[in-house]
């Protein structure tokens, strides 16, 4: 055991932890991979953030409903991110990785065929009279050929696998979510005599008609990050959620709806992103693939479900703190969920950094350019530290003002300002968690993100319930800030062990 030991610690050494943090004085530096990392990073932060931002929008306007009403939202929004997030974060980042690394090879291959068709045309001038045959029919059909290689829609199997996936997944979660809402809320803490069960009912089963296109329109987002396209999905995401924030008060105030006119109008803007994603995908890809083989949903399933492990373990954490908030009673839950939202929002930041990180490092893989896969694990990683930093120090001054947005309640008010602190000071730990994940998934460390999660959970559950228990609405927050820095620590293991895919970094 103990030469085990020594002989983990010594491989550690020869992979100082510093090549995390190499070059830190290039890392505004726009060079080619700096410029690259924005392009990707920047659209996706925006367009993961907006989905987010237009929740909080839900939230405010509930909020000056009523008490009640805000904290039965609330619970029916976890419930609903927390299942979705079980089919979407396996099928998005599988998604993401696959289309990375079939579309390196495919441009490979081109490019390839590319230099055979030049070598061709050297050919043929080495033939005598060539000045005369310019025009010839051989010369043509290279030019055609060319044309076709620029302007032909691409063959990405996994593309059209992560359509089919995602739209069976979506109808399987909306028929869970409405043959199963009150026995879920009741889980969660809202019991039949709460008066919170009616307008979350409500809430939780008309939004659930949009899981469909939920999962449609993140698979099909998965696909252009893939392609490092992160603008379209930003469009299409603006677009929607604009349909949102307008129909909200429409629905909500105008008609009289209430909570059923904020889901209502979240499930139009959410078939509205469905249908702009999909029409400029068919664009660009083929997704009729040519049989059911060429799918590859063996591929897809066989990591799936070592991210589905990660994804419920992750899940579990969160629902966890949000039912245990739910049952210190609708004071606790309304300041928890405007809390957890605005903790949520900000650290999706990160995520465009994550998804920058991902889709680079699986190119990078693919072409075993090992030497571009560490540049830019390091550097999303730092550009990850100096974000939480800036949001930190953000949070910690605007929200002592911006609190009374979501709402007036003076108790959820008292109970917000003891969350806040730790909402703003976990940021840079949220940030570097989140670029650790986009790190492991486009090294495709699959196994490793599962197995390390499930440790996570276990111990930040135990927190959970033993902090919650002693000492309620603060006990909650510090054993997230717990689990988030767990999870932060896991990704700098594997980096630092030089394990797994990262093996090459002890060469």
């Amino acid at each position: 055991m103990w030469n085990a030991v020594f002989h983990l610690w010594k491989n550690m050494g020869k992979v100082p932890l510093s090549v995390i943090f190499r070059d830190t004085r290039n890392v505004f530096k726009k060079d080619e991979l700096g410029l690259e990392i924005a392009q990707i990073a920047f659209p996706a932060a925006l367009a993961l953030t907006a989905d987010p931002i237009a929740s909080l929008i839900d939230t405010a306007f509930i909020g000056h409903i009523g008490a009640v009403e805000l904290a039965a939202v609330g619970v029916s929004i976890a419930v609903f991110n927390q299942v979705s997030r079980i089919a979407i974060f396996p099928l998005v980042s599988i998604t993401t990785s696959f289309v990375a690394e079939e579309d390196t090879v495919g441009r490979r291959t081109n490019e390839n065929l590319e230099k055979g068709l030049a070598i061709d045309n050297e050919m043929e001038e080495l033939i005598p009279h060539i000045d005369s045959m310019h025009n010839s029919p051989s010369r043509t059909v290279n030019n055609t050929k060319n044309m076709e290689f620029e302007h032909e829609r691409r063959h990405i199997p996994s593309a059209s696998s992560a359509l089919v996936i995602g739209g069976v997944l979506g109808l399987i979660q909306a028929l869970f979510l409405i043959f199963s809402a009150k026995s879920i809320l009741n889980f969660m803490g809202v019991n039949s005599g709460s008066p919170m069960l009616a307008p979350a009912m409500q809430y939780l089963t008309l939004r659930s008609l949009g899981a469909p296109a939920v999962l449609l329109s993140l698979a099909m987002q998965g696909v252009f990050r893939g392609f490092k396209d992160t603008k379209t999905p930003l469009y299409a995401t603006i677009l929607g959620d604009v349909a949102n924030i307008i129909l909200d008060p429409i629905l909500m105030f105008v008609f009289r709806l209430g909570v059923s006119g904020a889901a209502i109008a979240h499930v139009i803007s959410q078939y509205l992103i469905s249908v702009i994603l999909l029409w400029r995908l068919m664009r660009k890809v083929d997704l009729l693939p040519p049989s059911i083989k060429d799918l590859q949903l063996g591929r897809f399933l066989r990591n799936g479900s070592l991210l589905l492990v990660r994804v419920i373990a992750v899940t579990f954490c969160v629902t966890l703190a949000a039912s245990l908030a739910a049952r210190l009673g609708s004071t606790s839950m309304a300041a928890f969920q405007v809390c957890l939202q605005i903790w949520l929002a900000t650290s999706l930041l990160a995520d465009g950094l994550a998804v920058a990180g991902q889709a680079i490092l699986a190119s990078a893989f693919a072409k075993k350019d090992y030497d571009k896969a560490t540049a830019t694990a390091s550097r999303v990683l730092q550009l990850g530290l100096v974000l939480g930093l800036v949001l930190s120090v953000f949070l910690l001054v605007v929200l002592q003002y911006a609190s009374r947005v979501f709402t007036k309640d003076v108790n959820v008010l008292q109970l917000m300002n003891l969350g806040i602190p730790f909402v703003a000071v976990t940021q840079p730990i949220n940030a570097l968690a989140f670029v650790f994940d986009g790190v492991n998934f486009g090294a495709s460390d699959f196994a490793y993100s599962a197995c390390s999660m499930v440790l996570v959970a276990i111990v930040s559950i135990l927190c959970l319930f033993i902090l919650s228990s002693s000492l309620g609405f603060i006990g909650i927050w510090i054993a997230l800030s717990i689990y988030m820095s767990l999870r932060t620590m896991s990704g700098f293991w594997r980096i630092w062990t030089g394990s797994g895919p990262w093996s090459f970094l002890r060469a």
